[in-house]
C-alpha cells in the first residue's frame, strides 16, 4: 500500500460566494496537487445539482474539506505557516517565501478577510500590486497566481 502523499499547498477560501471561482480554484488545486479548504457559511450549495451548473463536474478529482471556522483549521493544520493574500498586504506575493505545505488563505470575493485577522497577522499579509483604477483582481486569477508562484519558488511541480 503507497503513503499518502502530502498536499503541496493548503488553499483555504474564506467564506467564498461564487461558485464558479471556487470551482477554477479547485480545478488548480487539482493541477498542483494541493489540498482546498472552504470556511463556512459558503455562498453557494456543495450538491451534485449545483457543481454541475458551476462547471464543477470535474470536483472528484478535488482534495476538498469544509471547515466551519478558522479556528477550527488552524487546529487541524498546527505547526505550518498561513499567509493570508490582501489587497492590504504588507509584502508583495513574489517577496514571500514559500514553502511546501504552507496554508495561503483568501477572502470572500465581496468582504475579503476580516479585519481583525488581517492585523493579528499582519507580518503574513501579502498582496500583488496594481494601479488605483483597478478595485481588485478575480479571486480565481489571484489565486492561480499565488499557487503557481509558491510552486515556482519550492520547485514543487516538474
Amino acid at each position: 500500500m503507497s503513503k499518502p502523499v502530502s498536499p503541496l499547498l493548503h488553499v483555504v477560501l474564506y467564506q467564498p460566494d461564487i461558485p464558479q471561482n471556487t470551482g477554477n480554484i479547485g480545478r488548480t488545486c487539482v493541477a498542483i496537487g494541493a489540498k482546498l479548504w472552504l470556511v463556512r457559511p459558503l455562498g453557494f450549495h456543495l450538491d451534485a445539482k449545483h457543481l454541475r451548473r458551476s462547471g464543477m463536474d470535474y470536483w472528484q478529482y478535488v482534495e476538498w474539506e469544509a471547515v466551519d471556522d478558522l479556528r477550527e483549521l488552524e487546529e487541524r493544520l498546527p505547526d505550518r505557516r498561513w499567509w493570508y493574500i490582501t489587497k492590504f498586504g504588507r509584502r508583495l506575493v513574489w517577496d514571500a517565501d514559500f514553502q511546501a505545505g504552507d496554508v495561503v488563505v483568501f477572502g470572500s470575493e465581496t468582504r475579503g478577510l476580516p479585519e481583525g485577522l488581517l492585523q493579528e497577522n499582519a507580518a503574513r499579509t501579502l498582496q500583488y500590486p496594481m494601479r488605483d483604477e483597478v478595485r481588485s483582481l478575480n479571486l480565481a486569477s489571484t489565486a492561480t497566481a499565488v499557487m503557481y508562484e509558491a510552486v515556482r519558488q519550492f520547485g514543487g511541480l516538474k
